[in-house]
Parts: C-alpha cells; structure tokens; sequence
C-alpha cells in the first residue's frame, strides 16, 4: 500500500491500515490476512490460482486495495480505509482492537468469498463450550461396575445437540442451531482402567433470532437435569468464547450500491446470501450501527479445504465491481 501512495500504519496487535482520500464519507474495506494452518503449493492452473488463503481470504483483501488505489486518484472528496487485521479465524483480535480505539465509518465492506455476483447479508454466531464429565475409576475388566467418562461425555453431547428452541426454523441453516463436536480427550492411553474423565470442545452457531446467552442456559439447564439423572458423574460446562450473530437491513444504501454495481459489471441481478459461519463482520456490526456488507471473490466451500483456489477472472471481475461501488458511494 505505501508503494501505491496510501497512507500507512501497523497498529499494536499489528493490524496494518491504509488511508487514501480525505473527507467524508468515510468507507472502511477490512479484510483479514491470516490463514488457517495448512501449506498448498501456489500455482495457476486453468485460470485457478491455488494456494492457502487464495479464497479465505487474500483475494479479497488484494482486491480492495486495488479498488481503493484507483478510486481514489478519480474522486475529490471522501476517505478510504483499508485494514488488513490479524486473528479472524481465532479470536478476532484485530477488530476488537480497532473497535476498542473508536474506529468510525459511514460505510464497511468485509472481504471474505461471497462470490462475484453475491452479497453476504448475515454471519450465524458462535458459542464455543468446554465440557468436562468425570467419573470414578476402576479395572477396565469389569467395567459394569464403573461409569465410563468419555461414554458419559458423549451423552452429554446428545444431550447438547439435540436442544431445541422454539423459535427456531429447522428447515432452514441460517436460522436454526447446529452444534459441531471439535474435539475430544480422555482416557489413560496403556493403563487398564475404565476413563475415569473426558473432555469435550463443542462449537455452536446461533441464528439471528436468538442470543449465545439464551442458548447457553438453555443447554446449562438440560446438561444439570443429565447431572440430577446421573449423581454419579460430575458434569462441568465452561462458555470459551460467543459472537452473536448478525444480519444487515437488505435495503440498506450499501446493499442497494453494490447490487447496482454487480448489475452494471456484470449484467446480473445479485443474489443476498445468509451465511452460516461467523466473522469480524458480526463484532464490527454490533460495535458500529452502519450499513456493512460482506463481499469478495471465492466459493466459501473451499475454504479451510487442500484444493483452495479461485479464479482469476473473478478475482479481476471483483475489483472492478469495487470500482463501482466505491466510486458511487464517494459521489
């Protein structure tokens, strides 16, 4: 960015912002630079470009500093941010640090892979548990007189899962509950004695609808009616981590500026998506009540995945949709 004549700065969690233009509006385009572990040889292949982060979430952040640089040598008046933060995919400490030293914008784009004729309107929150089952131990050859812990855990975790709220919409992923079991330890690997404690890392996401608090008591109350069923084990749950979840108005002016860009780009009516992972998006849209969007180019299926790749024209094709929509919003 210093060599295109932005304005920068790394800020004291590293953080790297870029500033072109003065004046309002102000527009901030954040995008994240890590990555999430996992080595992919970077190569183009039939117009792909693989490599780990080339759809989570590089390309977007390659474009909107493109975008940025050109807009801002055509337009008089305004200001763009470009924030390349640190930590989306742990524990979002580039944005919350940003949001704790009072960033302020009239207007945010978060890059991330919607696809080039795509908006992301909405991220499902996440509630991250520590779950902990611990039993009295005995010889593994008689095990019918012990309780097992790591069996324990996983009634325990049915008993998670299958919580339900009545203002869910189980035909729906977006506005329904789901739970996904990350990890598991237990046991004493050569001793022969029945595991006598378990632990459990269980990761949920929220709809809109609903808060991590009301699901996490909901939860707390059905694992302590388990611990009333079974005296015998003892049932520990921990709140690691929560983002609440967060969707946009529809028809906000930012919405209403990108879907005219995407239209004028690429002759196309955009389609609104709601997507079922969680990002900085939803800190910075609680933290900031202004129209924000999620936008970038990719298949989000890839993502996390060995074959991450995307393609070059719509990596291309992106900027030029940026283009649009930040030259609109400048006036």
């Amino acid at each position: 960015m210093r060599k295109l004549g932005f304005k920068v700065k790394v800020d004291d969690v590293g953080n790297v912002i870029g500033e072109v233009g003065s004046g309002k509006p102000e527009i901030l385009l954040c995008g994240h630079m890590d990555t999430v572990p996992g080595y992919i040889p970077v190569r183009v292949v039939d117009g792909k470009l693989y490599g780990r982060g080339a759809v989570d979430a590089k390309s977007s952040l390659a474009a909107m500093v493109l975008a940025a640089n050109s807009v801002a040598e055509k337009v008089s008046s305004g200001k763009i941010l470009v924030a390349g933060v640190v930590e989306e995919e742990k524990t979002g400490k580039g944005v919350k640090h940003l949001i704790k030293k009072g960033l302020s914008a009239d207007y945010a784009i978060f890059g991330e892979p919607s696809g080039i004729e795509n908006i992301v309107i909405g991220y499902k929150g996440s509630l991250r548990l520590k779950l902990t089952c611990e039993t009295q131990t005995g010889h593994s050859a008689a095990p019918w007189l012990f309780e097992n812990a790591i069996e324990k855990a996983f009634e325990v975790w049915k008993v998670i899962r299958e919580t339900r709220f009545p203002n869910e919409d189980l035909d729906s992923h977006f506005y329904s509950v789901t739970s996904c079991l990350l990890q598991l330890k237990g046991g004493e690997s050569a001793a022969s004695n029945v595991p006598s404690k378990c632990e459990a890392l269980i990761d949920m996401r929220i709809p809109p609808q609903l808060t991590c608090t009301q699901v996490y008591q909901e939860i707390n109350s059905k694992v302590a009616q388990y611990q009333t069923v079974n005296p015998k084990v003892a049932v520990k749950m921990k709140r690691v981590d929560s983002v609440e979840a967060f969707e946009t108005d529809k028809n906000n002016s930012l919405v209403k500026t990108l879907s005219s860009a995407i239209r004028k780009v690429r002759g196309k009516t955009p389609v609104l998506i709601r997507k079922t992972g969680t990002s900085d998006m939803n800190l910075l849209g609680k933290a900031l009540k202004i129209p924000l969007v999620a936008y970038g180019p990719g298949d989000s299926r890839l993502d996390h995945t060995p074959n991450e790749c995307v393609s070059v024209d719509e990596y291309l094709g992106c900027i030029r949709v940026l283009q649009e929509c930040l030259t609109r919003l400048l006036g």
